[in-house]
């Protein structure tokens, strides 16, 4: 008797409990079988805990085991009430779920600050720049994705292997103590490790999809990056020089990617980011000499109390922007309308260097700062939208479709004579229809003759 009372105030307990996991289709003769919290701890892992009853007796029977439980029952029949294992399950899993997308968000966020991605997009902006100067009147889609993607990882493991090199200064600096390494949020062996396998994977991506040339320059560029001008930070303030060559690399790169060589041409766009460079960095370097001298880095503008040498290098560099959009217009890579603009745009942060020489002050220098962001976004714009197809690939593409088959940059591509277009070597012979010379003729009038012949390719008949 007693073990029949015992069983009916369980099974009310159960039956009237109210807990967080409750299922609409659990629900047998107006009550709600719940599942309590304090039930599952007990509950040994694996089991399946179930109570039998029926709706004419109060006496209830227990048991435990794996029993497969059936949901169409009627009200007047013996019922069997689960608590499955499924629900149980459900919450493990999503529970892992919520862990591992936790994992994942932390994980993606201290990559992205390790990388400096918004650096590594300019970087990025630049190198695409170069890919779409250097191409002829059809742009390689293809191509331009991955020069994009392989600047963009080679990037990131140079901003990568500089915050490793940098820890303990970065710590001691205001604008750089919550990055992932001084604030612990990431481990400086994690961060070789993701530094490493990006930088080899777009060095590789480079190579395989565009050309050595261009995987070479994006190789020594990290280098350069990573194991000079890092370094040069807390020995000396040339260190602000080698990261404008640093900076110029990219948009060389993707010229390189586009047409496989190193041309006058393409070194308009990176002579630009060069100069363009110094006045930004020392403008930064001036409002932020505080910081940079707890961070221990050796800043030209914390050698200039006065600021007045500062400001000339920024004045100085600037008024070198000036001939950018001529030469530009020049050598036939834009129209004229760009050496107007360029020039218009130059003089706007000419006059923001003027304002700084002439009042030396962190609001002024930051208003320069603030100048040449504006600066680079514009020039490049410009430089796409008044941009004139690289003649050399149009006509390396002319002759791929009319004689069947393309030569190689290094064998159909030459010196223009004087600037004015005309092509020497086999693409001339065939431009005026005249039987092209030998290749021994080229070679002996190649300014390295100690170079192999370029390969001859016979005209088709």
């Amino acid at each position: 008797m007693w073990r029949g009372a015992t069983a009916s105030i369980c099974s009310k307990l159960l039956l009237s409990s109210r807990a967080a996991c409750c299922r609409p289709s659990d629900t047998v003769s107006g009550f709600h079988v719940l599942s309590s919290p304090v039930i599952n701890d007990i509950l040994p892992k694996g089991a399946l805990f179930s109570a039998q009853f029926n709706s004419s007796s109060v006496a209830g029977s227990w048991k435990l085991g794996p029993t497969p439980t059936s949901h169409g029952l009627d009200v007047d029949s013996p019922v069997e009430v689960p608590f499955l294992r499924s629900p149980i399950a459900t919450f493990l899993a999503s529970k892992q779920l919520l862990k591992a997308s936790d994992s994942a968000l932390h994980y993606g966020r201290c990559y992205w600050e390790l990388s400096k991605a918004k650096l590594s997009m300019l970087v990025v902006a630049t190198s695409g720049a170069g890919f779409v100067l250097g191409s002829g009147t059809v742009i390689d889609l293809v191509g331009l994705c991955c020069t994009c993607v392989g600047t963009m990882t080679v990037a990131a493991a140079a901003n990568s292997l500089n915050q490793v090199f940098e820890v303990h200064n970065d710590a001691k600096m205001k604008r750089t103590r919550n990055r992932p390494l001084p604030s612990g949020r990431l481990s400086v062996p994690h961060a070789v490790a993701w530094a490493s396998s990006v930088g080899v994977g777009g060095t590789v991506l480079l190579a395989s999809k565009t050309n050595l040339l261009a995987a070479g320059l994006a190789a020594s560029n990290l280098a350069l990056y990573a194991f000079v001008y890092t370094p040069l930070k807390q020995i000396h303030p040339v260190n602000t020089w080698v990261g404008a060559v640093v900076g110029a690399i990219p948009p060389l790169l993707g010229w390189a990617a586009a047409t496989g060589e190193i041309s006058p041409n393409g070194l308009i766009l990176p002579a630009a980011l060069y100069f363009w460079q110094i006045p930004h960095f020392m403008a930064l370097a001036y409002f932020c000499r505080s910081d940079y001298a707890a961070g221990g880095f050796k800043m030209f503008s914390l050698y200039d109390a006065s600021g007045w040498r500062t400001s000339l290098v920024s004045l100085r560099n600037c008024l070198y922007l000036f001939p950018a959009g001529y030469l530009a217009y020049h050598w036939g890579v834009t129209s004229g309308w760009f050496a107007v603009e360029s020039s218009i745009l130059t003089g706007c942060m000419t006059a923001a260097a003027v304002a700084f020489v002439l009042d030396r002050t962190p609001k002024k220098a930051r208003r320069m700062f603030h100048a040449s962001l504006i600066y680079l976004p514009v020039f490049m714009a410009g430089l796409l939208l008044h941009r004139l197809p690289n003649e050399q690939e149009a006509q390396l593409a002319d002759s791929g479709d009319s004689h069947g088959r393309l030569l190689s940059a290094s064998e159909a591509r030459v010196e223009e004579a004087g600037g004015g277009g005309v092509l020497r070597g086999p693409m001339r012979a065939r431009q005026r229809g005249d039987r092209p010379l030998p290749p021994v003729a080229y070679a002996s009038a190649a300014p390295f003759p100690f170079l192999p012949a370029p390969l001859y390719a016979p005209p088709d008949p």
